[in-house]
């Protein structure tokens, strides 16, 4: 079992993940900016601002929440584990790097399934496709997720860390690269085809996401990692392009192609429509 780390690293964690946040935003949104892959169809600002809004509305609910239940944060819950040594890696010795590599693994296998149910249960459906709605796709779609849907991850989250029980290391670089990588798979951006096709041997790229957004259901059913690419191809969740090319496809919700997704308002209701 990993030592866990004292309470330097507890305090600095928040300012080291938004610190890494903001440098990862602005260098896919430059990257975006230079060397886009498809025509805006939208005001970025306009959408830039309900996306952002609703992801600090989201980090707001969460943190009320943890008032009441302190380890809904992953970090807390992963604290949680190690004083009551609950969780697999409580009860197996591995070298540390090994057991942080494989926590942060399955912590990516477990957001996957979570992905995979929010698209399979109506009722999360529902709320899963406030995300969907959006229907450009850049680096802040990786912002845009009801607060709701954020609330019930961070409960989902706390149990997985619970079962597994990953060192606090471990829980803080996963929440970093998972953030990392949902904007770079999400960011409007051209890859050349070599490198695309390098990447998503490991990794979800850019050009492996967008089939998610596609209008098509069958698209949209696929293709459910955020860091990963292996999971999508162990359990034959994954398509490799979209059927209208990248170009041609249309981003969003078949029913929903309208001006009014890109509201706060009309965002944070959707799920009652």
């Amino acid at each position: 079992m990993v030592d866990q780390p004292g309470s330097i690293i507890a305090v600095s964690e928040t300012s080291l993940r938004i610190g890494i946040f903001l440098i990862a935003f602005a260098a896919f949104s430059t990257l975006e900016a230079i060397l886009p892959k498809r025509p805006r169809l939208q005001s970025r600002t306009r959408r830039w601002s309900t996306n952002i809004a609703m992801v600090l509305m989201s980090t707001l609910l969460v943190r009320v929440l943890a008032i009441f239940a302190p380890a809904l944060a992953m970090t807390a819950g992963a604290v949680l584990a190690a004083d009551l040594e609950l969780g697999l890696f409580h009860h197996i010795d591995l070298p540390a790097w090994i057991e942080i590599a494989l926590a942060i693994a399955l912590l990516d296998l477990a957001v996957w399934l979570q992905h995979l149910i929010s698209h399979k249960v109506p009722f999360l459906w529902r709320i899963h496709r406030v995300h969907h709605a959006d229907r450009d796709l850049d680096a802040s779609s990786a912002l845009r997720f009801h607060p709701v849907e954020i609330a019930l991850s961070a409960a989902y989250k706390l149990i997985v860390v619970l079962l597994i029980g990953p060192a606090i290391i471990a829980v803080i670089l996963f929440e970093i690269v998972l953030n990392a990588s949902a904007m770079f798979n999400h960011a409007n951006m051209a890859m050349p085809i070599w490198l695309d096709k390098i990447m998503r041997s490991v990794l979800v790229t850019p050009d492996m996401h967008r089939v998610h957004h596609s209008v098509h259901r069958a698209e949209h059913d696929s293709n459910y990692g955020f860091c990963l690419s292996v999971w999508d191809r162990i359990f034959r969740t994954y398509t490799p392009q979209p059927k209208d090319g990248h170009a041609a496809m249309t981003i969003g919700l078949k029913k929903y192609q309208i001006p009014e997704t890109k509201g706060l308002i009309w965002s944070l209701w959707f799920p009652a429509k």
